[in-house]
């Protein structure tokens, strides 16, 4: 069982591994932006921000009797449902939805399926590597220890070659570095300063 923002247990587990899915050709990736008492608000995955697809959710929705209002923003991929505030209302919504193909998931915004797959594969592969190594090391570790060596290999072969480097990279670098060695959220104005 599934606390809600109630603080009730609800069926909404038991929804999910019941849902009778329509069989589309791709399940409408959802995420559960906000739940409170009487609203509910979703965020469908960029593949479904259409406004036939939206639509025919909303639609779906607002056909059953205890839901006041349905609005969608379709650039967004928002979708508000206004309802009773009854936890029944709210599971109904649910199995609605799941009836309808939507999944709920945590969807990426701005990224493209293949970088998602991609940094969900390095992410799986830096935890097994952790586990490994016991969390003395990770990935965010030997990926510049492995660059570090390839440097001093690159320097022991060539030389400095300092005149080859070019002024933008330097000057990126330097501003680079500056902001890392300085980050605005622990600069705070010196006891001296206010005296």
């Amino acid at each position: 069982m599934l606390i809600n923002s109630h603080g009730n247990p609800t069926k909404i587990a038991k929804i999910i591994e019941q849902a009778s899915f329509n069989k589309l050709s791709k399940p409408i990736s959802t995420k559960i932006i906000s739940d409170t008492p009487g609203r509910l608000r979703l965020r469908i995955a960029q593949p479904h921000r259409h406004a036939r697809e939206m639509q025919r959710l909303a639609n779906t929705l607002k056909a059953q009797p205890n839901i006041s209002q349905v609005q969608t923003n379709i650039p967004y991929g928002s979708i508000v449902v206004n309802h009773d505030g009854k936890d029944e209302t709210l599971e109904n919504v649910f199995a609605t939805l799941l009836n309808l193909g939507v999944i709920f998931t945590d969807i990426t915004e701005g990224k493209s399926e293949a970088a998602t797959n991609i940094t969900s594969a390095i992410t799986n592969l830096n935890k097994q590597f952790e586990q490994a190594t016991k969390g003395e090391v990770d990935l965010r570790f030997i990926f510049p220890l492995g660059l570090s060596m390839l440097a001093i290999r690159q320097l022991l072969v060539q030389g400095l070659q300092v005149e080859i480097i070019p002024w933008y990279v330097l000057a990126w670098y330097a501003f680079d570095s500056f902001i890392k060695l300085h980050p605005t959220s622990q600069l705070q104005p010196s006891t001296e300063a206010q005296k």
